[in-house]
């Protein structure tokens, strides 16, 4: 490289941006990293709450199958065992998440197993494809779990009717024929001890970080200071929105102080229907146990995204997926590398986005 003050800026401390920055700074490299929050972390940042470790930007549970991941990791920080489950609040019942045999006993109202899967089954109306996420809902659910269960929760979440949102979406929640009631399969999952934060302090450690900083009010000047800059930030912004706003759907977190030792039974718990805002109440203490006499829980509510807003999920359907080609075809010809589930356009978990930083260091050698 070059004779630049830099040899790379890193725009966005986030999971993707510290781990890249880490990476490249001790294979000797001179980094900085640009933060335009008053904060290192990103949506993995968390606050002590009233003495209670609470996760700012909604829950965030590390879960992974790549050993290779988890070790990486893990030498950051020690994390405690823990196991996701999820229940989901129909008219103040709590029925099992993702949906099981268990969750057919309760919803059918059958005792025997066996039979609540059978009736389960006849529900279904399988096609060999599906155009959109109604169709699979419908086909792999049937019309009373997916009208329930899936349908509102999601136009809820996404703000469009679910004939119009990719199948993909409904993928990532499996059906399951058995009595397993862990929201993850994977191999490896835990919290860390301490949360995020102390990754977050030492992945960045040595690294020169510039908070509360926006980039886009220098732009020209960054370019010229560094012979590459990695931005992970939204996509469509980079280039002066060039092809056209990209969707992304934005998010409002309410924390409230519960004087009472727990609020729920379980860490998540998930409101489908339209008659809350919020789609799901977080509860921290399950995360990081504490004995205490109150608690803290959060009421996540999704809203449109507009420009000010903090993004957090691309709605990745066929028109946004073929105009983010077009920003990641321009920024090849560019001094950009793209990361992250913003700048890369994908729905990534974070066990994702640290796969993704690092093979992108490995390919600066």
């Amino acid at each position: 490289m070059g004779s630049k003050e830099y040899d790379y800026i890193i725009v966005g401390s986030g999971l993707f941006g510290s781990v890249f920055a880490h990476e490249m700074h001790i294979r000797g490299k001179k980094c900085l990293v640009i933060e335009k929050r008053s904060h290192v972390g990103g949506n993995v940042h968390n606050t002590i709450n009233d003495g209670i470790i609470t996760h700012e930007y909604g829950a965030h549970i590390f879960h992974t199958n790549s050993e290779k991941i988890w070790k990486y990791i893990t030498q950051f920080s020690a994390f405690r065992p823990y196991i996701h489950q999820v229940k989901v609040n129909i008219n103040q019942q709590l029925y099992s998440f993702p949906i099981n045999i268990n969750t057919m006993m309760q919803w059918f109202k059958i005792k025997d197993g066996d039979q609540a899967l059978s009736y389960f089954l006849n529900q279904q109306k399988k096609q060999n494809q599906y155009s959109n996420l109604e169709e699979m809902g419908l086909g792999e659910l049937g019309e009373s779990l997916y009208e329930n269960f899936i349908k509102p929760y999601t136009e809820k979440q996404w703000s469009k009717t679910c004939n119009t949102l990719p199948s993909q979406i409904l993928s990532r929640l499996p059906v399951r024929f058995n009595y397993n009631e862990n929201y993850f399969e994977d191999t490896y999952q835990g919290i860390p001890e301490n949360g995020y934060n102390p990754i977050i302090n030492k992945l960045l450690q040595g690294i020169e970080v510039k908070l509360n900083t926006d980039f886009f009010a220098q732009k020209k000047e960054w370019e010229e200071k560094a012979n590459q800059i990695i931005y992970t930030g939204c996509l469509d912004q980079l280039f002066d929105y060039e092809f056209g706003q990209l969707e992304y759907r934005s998010l409002k977190f309410e924390h409230e102080r519960i004087n009472k030792p727990y609020f729920q039974t379980h860490s998540v718990i998930n409101y489908p229907s339209k008659n809350q805002e919020y789609t799901r109440i977080i509860e921290h203490k399950h995360f990081h146990p504490i004995d205490i006499s109150h608690t803290i829980i959060t009421k996540e509510i999704p809203q449109n995204y507009t420009l000010g807003k903090e993004p957090y999920y691309p709605i990745v359907d066929d028109v946004n997926k073929k105009r983010a080609l077009k920003y990641t075809e321009k920024a090849k010809h560019s001094p950009y590398l793209l990361g992250g589930r913003l700048a890369e356009f994908k729905y990534y978990d974070m066990h994702q986005v640290i796969a993704s930083a690092l093979h992108l260091a490995e390919k600066q050698q």
